[in-house]
C-alpha cells in the first residue's frame, strides 16, 4: 500500500482513572462573536423597553410630552390605545385606553423587561412576557402599515425568543449568576 492507500488506525489513549472527563472544544472566533452579538441584541432590545418606560414615565418629549408624563397625571396607555389602534381588535383595545390597571401592567411590563433583558437575567420570563406584550401590540394594529401581516412587533418577538433560547445573558450580563441563585435553581423557568 501507499501513503495514499493507507488505512486510518484510531489511537486510543487509555488513562488509569475510571471515567475520562471530555474536554470543551476551544470557542471559535465566530462562536465568541456570535455571543457578542447576540448580547449586544439583548442590551440594545432591553433599552428599547427601558427608553419607552422612561419617556412615558417622564414625558421626555420622544414620544410623551411632558404634560402627558404618568408622573404628571396622564396615562401611558390612553395615547396609542385610543387613537392608534385599528383592525379587528379596535374596539377592543380603545376599552382598556386609560384603564389604571392597564397603565399599571403595562409600564410594569417594561420595565421588567427592559431591565431583565439590559441585566441578562430571567431571560425566559422577559421571552415570554415581552413577546405576549409584542403580539398584542402587532394585533392592536392590524393590518400592519407596510406589509400584509408581517411588522417590527412579531420581529422583536422572535428576537426575545432567541435571546432566551441561546442564553445571552451569560455573556456581558448576570445570567450566570442569575441561574446560580438557589431561587432560581428551584424554579428553573425563572431563568
Amino acid at each position: 500500500m501507499t501513503a495514499l492507500q493507507t488505512p486510518h488506525i484510531a489511537v486510543v489513549h487509555r488513562t488509569t482513572n475510571a471515567a475520562a472527563v471530555p474536554t470543551e472544544a476551544a470557542e471559535t472566533v465566530a462562536q465568541k462573536a456570535t455571543r457578542y452579538v447576540f448580547a449586544g441584541l439583548r442590551v440594545a432590545l432591553g433599552w428599547i423597553f427601558l427608553w419607552a418606560f422612561l419617556d412615558k414615565l417622564f414625558g421626555l418629549g420622544h414620544e410623551t410630552a411632558a404634560a402627558k408624563a404618568w408622573i404628571n397625571g396622564g396615562s401611558p396607555t390612553t395615547g396609542f390605545l385610543s387613537k392608534g389602534t385599528a383592525g379587528p381588535f379596535a374596539d377592543f383595545y380603545q376599552g382598556l385606553a386609560g384603564a389604571a390597571w392597564a397603565d399599571w401592567l403595562f409600564m410594569a411590563g417594561l420595565l421588567g423587561i427592559g431591565v431583565a433583558l439590559i441585566a441578562g437575567i430571567g431571560l425566559r420570563v422577559a421571552a415570554v412576557t415581552g413577546g405576549l406584550l409584542m403580539v398584542l401590540m402587532w394585533t392592536a394594529v392590524l393590518p400592519p402599515a407596510n406589509n400584509p401581516f408581517m411588522d417590527d412587533h412579531l420581529i422583536y418577538a422572535g428576537v426575545l425568543a432567541a435571546l432566551a433560547l441561546v442564553k445571552a445573558g451569560d455573556t456581558a450580563g448576570f445570567g450566570k449568576t442569575w441561574a446560580e441563585l438557589p431561587l432560581v435553581k428551584q424554579a428553573p423557568w425563572l431563568k
